[in-house]
């Protein structure tokens, strides 16, 4: 008896909801940290200057970050389709995906107004990753449970935090441009 296996709207809905929720980030990341740096930095003076710095983003930054995550999305989704939603890689980034969800309205709330991102959360991001993980346990497979969702926590800092450095690595001027920016 062949295993259960879940749509490919399951899983390429990943990369769809991904793509919903990155083209908000996209048009308004790098403006929406210029003008919120002030409003931060009155509410909370006692962080050191280094972190503003490190909020500062080019729209080249986040176009080239958000490039490299979706490749990790690709990836993700291509792995679930292949494995038929099986795959723990696929399944990881899916429960990320909720928690990044999540993690945009807690933003919100702690910003006490829009950030990037918070309009597509409610509407498309958990609603896709719940309904992905009710086909996955309708087809028998775990989503993960609370190991999943603590490694979740744990990685989506690191891979958000990993893809805006590669990012600002990749944009840092070379050459003659770096001479002159010196």
């Amino acid at each position: 008896m062949a295993e259960a296996t879940v749509s490919k709207a399951v899983t390429w809905g990943l990369l769809a909801a991904w793509v919903a929720n990155d083209l908000e980030e996209l048009a308004t990341m790098a403006g929406w940290a210029r003008a919120a740096r002030p409003v931060l930095q009155e509410r909370f003076p006692g962080v050191p200057e280094a972190v503003w710095k490190r909020m500062e983003l080019s729209q080249r930054d986040v176009d080239v970050a958000i490039g490299l995550m979706g490749g990790v999305m690709v990836a993700a989704s291509a792995d679930g389709v292949r494995t038929g939603g099986r795959s723990p890689f696929f399944r990881s980034v899916l429960v990320g995906f909720g928690v990044h969800g999540v993690a945009h309205l807690a933003q919100s709330l702690a910003y006490r107004g829009y950030t990037p991102g918070v309009v597509t959360a409610p509407t498309v991001v958990i609603p896709y990753s719940l309904w992905a993980v009710r086909r996955l346990k309708a087809a028998g497979i775990r989503s993960g449970g609370a190991g999943a969702t603590v490694a979740a926590l744990a990685l989506l800092p690191v891979t958000v935090a990993g893809v805006h450095a590669l990012a600002h690595r990749i944009n840092r001027p070379r050459g003659r441009r770096a001479r002159a920016a010196a």
